[in-house]
């Protein structure tokens, strides 16, 4: 069942030695079915990409997809202890980035909870960043 929930999403950036932290809220929707969970959202001006949809895929502690749709795109595979090409879009325009993936950790239930991301972003194997995203999902009441 889908159900329509508060999501908080924060994330850390380290890049060139220097350490970029953000969060936001927004309302979304999250649907669990067996070891798969789909947690969709509407991106605004806070995120960057105004004008589109964003859906995480997960699969237990092990894949997750990140799929934006819309006035950008992109579509990024991280699987536990592999690298995967990637496309990416920016406003500024699209690339192909490579992300290799140190942890997912799902504590998501029926009732939300809270999945855990780290991972290295590089271009041509140059390194660009690491990455750490944390989304909690809570019940709209």
């Amino acid at each position: 069942m889908k159900e329509n929930v508060i999501i908080r999403m924060f994330s850390v950036q380290y890049e060139n030695g220097e350490k970029t932290e953000s969060e936001l809220l927004t309302e979304g929707f999250f649907r669990k079915k067996g070891n798969l969970v789909n947690i969709s959202y509407s991106d605004t001006e806070a995120t960057g990409f105004e004008g589109s949809e964003t859906s995480v895929t997960v699969r237990k502690d092990e894949y997750a997809s990140i799929i934006r749709k819309g006035t950008s795109n992109s579509n990024l595979i991280l699987e536990r202890d592999k690298k995967h090409h990637c496309y990416y879009s920016t406003p500024f325009g699209g690339m192909n980035i490579g992300i290799f993936t140190h942890a997912i950790r799902n504590e998501l239930t029926d009732d939300g909870g809270t999945l855990y991301m780290k991972y290295t972003v590089d271009i041509n194997s140059a390194f660009v960043s690491d990455n750490e995203i944390e989304l909690t999902i809570t019940p709209k009441i």
